[in-house]
């Protein structure tokens, strides 16, 4: 683009901008001529996809700010108008990140200028909370105003139907036609008032519903320590533990409030290298049952228990795997569904316990949406429990689970280790890694993946690739996505880029058979140089 058409474009968007924190900061740019970051912000526009909007604060199109949002939100009015939701409600919740509540009530002054009718959540809270109020209410759609576990410096936009799900394809792509058909915000009513704010009733009847996931009289005894990294979670994890009668959770006083600058953790995200270290400490100091961590909006659940001498993080299979152990022993009925790059042993504790099973593309708003769901999980710490009362993944309720299952055992003498060692015995040792590459240039993800489609590998680790599936074809059961599926002689690798971070993520699992508790030892020595030799050939041939 030539510069004096760059800087018209850029002086047309400062004449629309409604925030003088991003007016200033685009005026600043134009004056002083930094074209270059001038370009960034103006290469194009931030895509609104199946995961909604997520992206780095600041001015211009190709960040988050208000302009970006309200054409958003009118592209959505549009939407639901078209498809003859003419006066539904959308309800709104927002996290405590920068610039969420001015995004959320942006969103209830476009609903309420098209003519739709608006409720925004009174203050931050879980995306959980969100995702039950829509259907709690009878909402025609929702927003969530999150970046989730991103960085400090992200915000984001998620948006649900009126089934309670993430939206997926054709909606995503005909929502983002109306975003496009956007041509100024001058055309987008947007008055003062006019939308509700709602007050506790809808957070008591989340908390109410809460009591679903519990089993009546089972044992509440386990002790935990709890950190809300920084996020939303604090407050309703700890009324719903004092509704379920836990011991009150120890927290981890540094991470408790909201704090949109997340001071103590380079990424809030509980899967992150030091994100645990606080929570650790506490566990080291006053010698709980459990570790719970919810993202900062809430919806992910990361667990850690005493191994040997010190605590260490479950994966997030390993928290799948408990909790579907936990509802088979309690009689659930209906499908367990996860999504490809989760653990295969969910299929298998399916299949021993008679239950239909499902595969999905990554992502709940898939998950959610498989027929007769009792129970889904995805490997990221997400975890479905409760689809009745959220069609989406939901770290409270999880929290509320895996802390029933941990006294379940205290009450017999045991942990969630000598149950994940039983399923081990039951069904085979099923070993998880991922090798994950964070990048600043998306080119390179492009590049990874094009690379493994030209000259894809034959064998990893001495492992005969058995089958190779280009999954942008498609297969039987699942719709095309950008990814790449091997199977191998007991073992399986998927490779797909984020679809909400700049990252490639590779996912790697073994199976390695074990006769007896005894031989779980040389199993997992097995199992952890089979996976390190996957990650090293695995890297090679995508050039990463």
């Amino acid at each position: 683009m030539q510069d004096d058409a760059l800087i018209a474009q850029a002086q047309a968007w400062l004449a629309e901008d409604p925030d003088p924190d991003t007016r200033e900061e685009l005026a600043r740019l134009i004056d002083t001529g930094d074209h270059t970051e001038i370009a960034a912000r103006f290469s194009g526009t931030l895509q609104f996809g199946t995961a909604g909007l997520r992206g780095e604060l600041g001015a211009g199109p190709m960040r988050m700010n208000r302009s970006v949002v309200i054409r958003a939100a009118a592209g959505l009015a549009a939407y639901l108008k078209k498809n003859d939701h003419t006066d539904g409600l959308v309800v709104i919740g927002y996290d405590a990140r920068h610039k969420s509540r001015d995004f959320a009530e942006d969103t209830a002054a476009v609903m309420t200028g098209a003519g739709l009718r608006a409720a925004v959540l009174d203050r931050p809270l879980p995306t959980p909370v969100l995702a039950f109020a829509i259907r709690h209410l009878g909402a025609v759609a929702g927003v969530e105003v999150t970046a989730s576990h991103n960085p400090p410096r992200d915000n984001g936009y998620k948006v649900y139907l009126g089934d309670g799900s993430q939206i997926v394809p054709p909606a995503d792509a005909e929502i983002a036609a109306e975003i496009e058909a956007v041509a100024s915000l001058t055309t987008v009513p947007r008055p003062t008032e006019g939308w509700e704010t709602l007050d506790d009733t809808v957070l008591d009847a989340y908390l109410a519903r809460t009591d679903a996931v519990l089993a009546k009289d089972s044992p509440r005894t386990a002790r935990t320590v709890y950190t809300a990294m920084h996020g939303v979670g604090k407050d309703v994890l700890l009324a719903a533990f004092a509704r379920a009668g836990f011991p009150q959770p120890v927290l981890v006083a540094e991470q408790a409030d909201p704090d949109p600058e997340f001071p103590t953790v380079a990424f809030p995200n509980p899967e992150e290298p030091g994100a645990m270290d606080l929570a650790f400490a506490k566990a080291r100091e006053t010698g709980p049952d459990l570790v719970i961590a919810n993202d900062p909006d809430a919806d992910r659940c990361a667990a850690a228990v005493k191994d040997g001498a010190d605590w260490r993080m479950l994966r997030g299979d390993e928290v799948g795997a408990l909790l579907a152990a936990h509802l088979v022993r309690r009689g659930a009925q209906g499908t367990f569904a996860e999504s490809i790059v989760s653990s295969s042993l969910l299929g298998r504790i399916a299949e021993k316990a008679g239950l239909p099973y499902e595969e999905t593309l990554t992502g709940f708003k898939w998950i959610a949406r498989v027929e007769g769901l009792r129970y889904g999980y995805e490997e990221a710490l997400g975890y479905c429990v409760d689809p009745d009362g959220v069609r989406d993944k939901d770290g409270i309720t999880a929290a509320l689970l895996l802390t029933e299952l941990a006294s379940e055992l205290k009450a017999e003498g045991r942990t969630l280790l000598d149950l994940l060692d039983d399923l081990a015995v039951e069904h085979g040792l099923h070993a998880t890694d991922q090798l994950s590459v964070r990048v600043q240039d998306l080119g390179l993800i492009a590049s990874a993946m094009r690379r493994l489609r030209d000259r894809p590998p034959t064998e990893l680790a001495g492992l005969r690739i058995t089958k190779a599936e280009d999954l942008t074809r498609g297969t039987e059961t699942l719709p095309p996505t950008d990814g790449l599926r091997y199977t191998l002689d007991g073992a399986r690798v998927v490779v797909r880029p984020s679809g909400t971070e700049p990252k490639l993520k590779c996912y790697l699992e073994v199976v390695v058979p074990v006769a007896t508790r005894t031989g779980l030892p040389e199993a997992r020595t097995k199992a952890t140089a089979l996976l390190a030799r996957i990650k090293q050939d695995l890297s090679e041939a995508a050039g990463i």
